[in-house]
Formats: C-alpha cells, sequence, structure tokens
C-alpha cells in the first residue's frame, strides 16, 4: 500500500442494476471517472436499505429490477426519506414508463452507454441535486438571519432604554 498517497473521490454511488456483468461493467466506469462505488444491490428493497446504510451522494437505478419493487418504486422512497438524487438507467422506451422515469427521478441514462455519457450524466443530477439543496436553504438562511437581527436590535433597545 502506497502511505502518503491521497485518491480524491468524486462522489459516492450506489448501483442498482439486476444484472450482474452490467453492474460490474458499471462499477469499473465508475472507478475509472474517480467514483467510489458504496455498494450494489439487485432488487428495490435492497436498493432502499443500502441507500440507507450507505448514505451515496448518488443512486443509479435500473428499471427493472427482482424483487416486488421496481426501480420507480424504489427511487421514490430513496427520495423523499433520504434525499438521495437518482439517475435512472434503463433500455426501455415505452412511453409510459419514460413520464414516470421523468415525474419522479433527476434523469436518465439510456443503454447502452459509455463513460463519457454515464460522467456527463452524473455530474448534471449532481449539480441540480446541489442547487436545489441551496435555493432550499436559503429561504431559512434569511429567515434565521432575520430573527436574530430582530432578537440583537431588540437587545440593543433594551439596552438603551435602561441608560
Amino acid at each position: 500500500m502506497n502511505k502518503g498517497v491521497i485518491i480524491m473521490v468524486k462522489g459516492r454511488i450506489l448501483v442498482v442494476e439486476d444484472e450482474h456483468i452490467v453492474s460490474m461493467g458499471i462499477r469499473i466506469m465508475l472507478k475509472n471517472l474517480g467514483y467510489a462505488v458504496t455498494g450494489i444491490a439487485s432488487s428495490g428493497e435492497e436498493a432502499i436499505s443500502k441507500a440507507e446504510s450507505t448514505r451515496p451522494d448518488l443512486v443509479l437505478m435500473d428499471i427493472m429490477l427482482k424483487g416486488n419493487l421496481n426501480g420507480i418504486e424504489a427511487s421514490k422512497e430513496i427520495i423523499t426519506r433520504l434525499d438521495i438524487p437518482v439517475l435512472y438507467l434503463t433500455a426501455c422506451s415505452d412511453r409510459k414508463i419514460l413520464e414516470q422515469i421523468w415525474n419522479t427521478g433527476y434523469g436518465c441514462i439510456v443503454k447502452p452507454f459509455d463513460e463519457m455519457d454515464l460522467e456527463r450524466d452524473i455530474e448534471i443530477v449532481l449539480s441540480r441535486h446541489r442547487l436545489e439543496k441551496n435555493v432550499i436553504k436559503s429561504p431559512l438562511k434569511l429567515q434565521n438571519n432575520s430573527e436574530r437581527l430582530k432578537s440583537a436590535s431588540g437587545s440593543l433597545s433594551d439596552l438603551e432604554d435602561s441608560k
């Protein structure tokens, strides 16, 4: 092991894919791109459990999975409960499914894809999620700062009155 070598990781990603050979290929691509894979799940239930335990920055989610939950259903849980963005992986072109994807996730990458496609789409989703979190936090920060100013000005008024 190399001592003193720091490896920068661009992000932590959970891969949800029920075809083993495909998930291994994705894992290799992610490693080549500088991402750490927090785990691989093959069912919706397992995806939710691994997302809870590993808290990835992003979930790459296939739509058709083993188990009782498909990728869209599992994604709804992950997004709602854990606030983790999901990028769907699909070979499907069914209009109804694509509409569900756009209504629940952060985007979709169509199989087959290469490393450049994967990197571009991951960066878009992560950037969008960061931006959305900042927009949501901004009004709260403004409210907190406003309350602090009111409190501070009230304290100053009290000091002035006591003179």
